[in-house]
């Protein structure tokens, strides 16, 4: 049994939603389960099949039916819809100290106190762009589907 490992996880605030971004590339068998207070995130990356967990205690209450994520070859986004619209999080974790593992996202953090409620279209559109935009530094793979991982590029 290999030990757990935290992957690395930048977060941003929005009006209606908080964003986290687990950073594993390559990642499978990814379970984000999310909780009104809480998300537990795990999955496998690499080669060496390297456990990754993270639970995170949430410094304010999310709406889990309406929350999502997306996986990329490069991270798992997600997406935590806030249960009071419009509420500031000054940090993601209930807890004041500070983890090793999680960083805020300066490049996507903004004032937002006069978003519209269009989070999660957006949140929908930078999944797809994601999803459609490869590397600068990885050979153009068309028609190779990352979902087929038992392929002989192993």
């Amino acid at each position: 049994l290999q030990p757990l490992h935290h992957a690395a996880a930048k977060w941003y605030d929005r009006r209606d939603s908080v964003f986290v971004e687990f950073c594993v590339e390559d990642s499978k068998d990814v379970q984000v389960k999310f909780a009104k207070t809480k998300v537990d995130f795990s999955c496998t990356s690499g080669t060496d099949n390297i456990t990754h967990q993270n639970t995170v205690e949430l410094f304010g209450v999310i709406v889990p039916e309406e929350s999502k994520y997306r996986r990329t070859d490069r991270s798992v986004l997600c997406c935590l819809r806030k249960e009071e619209v419009g509420k500031s999080w000054p940090r993601l974790t209930k807890d004041k100290a500070k983890c090793n593992w999680l960083s805020v996202d300066f490049i996507n953090w903004k004032d937002w106190e006069e978003d519209s409620d269009e989070d999660l279209s957006s949140f929908d559109k930078f999944s797809d762009m994601m999803n459609t935009m490869g590397g600068d530094d990885l050979p153009d793979l068309d028609g190779h589907d990352s979902a087929d991982s038992d392929d002989e590029s192993k």
